[in-house]
C-alpha cells in the first residue's frame, strides 16, 4: 500500500520491503534527532494488521506462540515468534491485548502467509482471525513523545515508544496534528542503535531465537509447548546457537555503507580470508556514524578486528558467545 503520507514536502520513498512509506523527509539526521528526543512520528503504515478476536483467542495463541501470553493483561504490549518445527523462525509479531481483540502489527508483506497458518490451526477454538492491514495504518510516537492517541485507539507502549492502531482513513489528518514526520531510515537507525533484530533483515531460513537475543523478549523459557520448542529447549539447556548477533562500528571514511548480506571477515585473514558472517542492517546514525548489525559465526573471538567487505569494522557483543 502507497502511504498518502508520501505526498508531504520532501518525502523520499523507500524501497525494497519498505516501499510504500517516506524512506525520509529530507534530512536524515534531523528526523534521527528528532525521535531520540521524543518528537516527531513515523509511518509505519505498509506493515501488516492482524486481529485475533473470541473468547479464546489468549489461550489459543498460547499454545501456537513463543511467548506466554495466555493470561496477557489487556494493553500490555508484549513480542511473539512463530517458529517452523525445527526451531527456526517463520514470523514475528508485536503484540497487545485491548480486553476482547488481540492486535498485532508484523512485518510487510508476511500477514498472508501468518492468517494462513493461524486458520489452519483454528480447529473447534471460539477464535476469529482477520486482516485487518486495509483499514488499519499502524503509526509510531518515540519514546518521551507527549503527542496524545486519538480516542478510541489502541494503543501498543513500549520502552521504545508507542505503535498506535489508526484508523487508515485518518492518517492524514493525524498526521497534520502529530509533529513533523520521520522516515523508515530515522526509525531503523534507532532499532540498530537499541540493537533489536528485525524478520527478514537479521534472520534467514535458519535463524533460531538465541542468535538475536530474543530469548526472553519474544521467547517464553517456562511456558507450554509450541512448535520448535524442543529445539529452543535443546539450545538453551544442552548447547549454544552456532551464530550470534553483533553491533559493529564502521569505518566512517568509506562513502558507501555495506549492503545486506555483506560477506565478513576476520581482518587479519584479509579480503581472502574465510567468511564468518554477514551484514543484515547496516546504517548511518546522527551520533555514533556508520553502524550495522551482522551475524557472525560463535567462535568468532570477541576482539576480533573484522572486515564487512572492504570496510574495517569493530564488532560489540550483543549476544554472547
Amino acid at each position: 500500500m502507497k502511504s498518502p503520507l508520501l505526498t508531504l514536502p520532501g518525502a523520499v520513498p523507500a524501497e525494497g520491503v519498505d516501499e510504500g512509506v517516506a524512506a525520509h523527509y529530507g534530512d536524515l539526521f534531523r528526523e534521527q534527532r528528532a525521535l531520540a528526543g521524543g518528537t516527531g512520528f513515523v509511518d509505519l503504515s505498509h506493515r501488516g494488521v492482524v486481529t485475533v478476536s473470541g473468547p479464546e483467542r489468549l489461550g489459543w495463541l498460547h499454545l501456537l506462540l513463543t511467548q506466554h501470553v495466555s493470561e496477557l493483561p489487556p494493553h500490555r504490549a508484549t513480542e511473539a515468534l512463530i517458529l517452523s518445527a525445527h526451531g527456526h523462525i517463520e514470523h514475528a509479531l508485536y503484540l497487545v491485548d485491548d480486553g476482547e481483540t488481540v492486535w498485532a502489527h508484523v512485518e510487510p508483506g508476511t500477514q498472508e502467509a501468518l492468517i494462513a497458518y493461524l486458520e489452519s490451526m483454528k480447529f473447534f477454538y471460539r477464535v476469529e482471525v482477520a486482516d485487518r492491514t486495509a483499514d488499519i495504518a499502524v503509526v509510531h510516537l518515540p519514546a518521551g513523545s507527549i503527542a496524545e492517541a486519538p480516542e478510541g485507539v489502541v494503543v501498543r507502549e513500549t520502552p521504545y515508544g508507542r505503535d498506535l492502531f489508526l484508523p487508515r482513513a485518518d492518517l492524514e489528518s493525524y498526521a497534520g496534528k502529530a509533529g513533523q514526520p520521520a522516515g523508515i531510515l530515522a526509525h531503523e537507525a534507532l532499532r540498530v542503535e537499541q540493537h533489536r533484530p528485525r524478520l527478514g533483515f537479521e534472520t534467514d531460513h535458519r535463524t533460531i531465537p538465541h542468535e538475536l537475543g530474543w530469548i526472553g523478549g519474544a521467547v517464553h523459557l517456562q511456558k507450554g509447548c509450541y512448535r520448535g520448542q524442543e529445539t529452543v529447549a535443546r539450545v538453551q539447556n544442552l548447547g549454544k546457537p552456532p551464530r550470534r548477533l553483533v553491533f559493529l562500528h564502521l569505518d566512517g571514511s568509506e562513502v558507501h555503507l555495506p549492503p545486506q548480506g555483506t560477506e565478513i571477515r576476520l581482518a587479519d585473514d584479509g579480503a581472502d580470508g574465510r567468511k564468518v558472517g554477514f551484514v543484515t542492517t547496516s546504517v548511518r546514525h546522527h551520533e555514533l556514524g556508520p553502524v550495522a548489525l551482522a551475524l557472525v559465526k560463535r567462535n568468532v573471538p570477541v576482539d576480533a578486528r573484522l572486515i564487512a567487505g572492504e570496510t574495517a569494522a569493530a564488532q560489540e557483543t550483543i549476544v554472547e558467545p
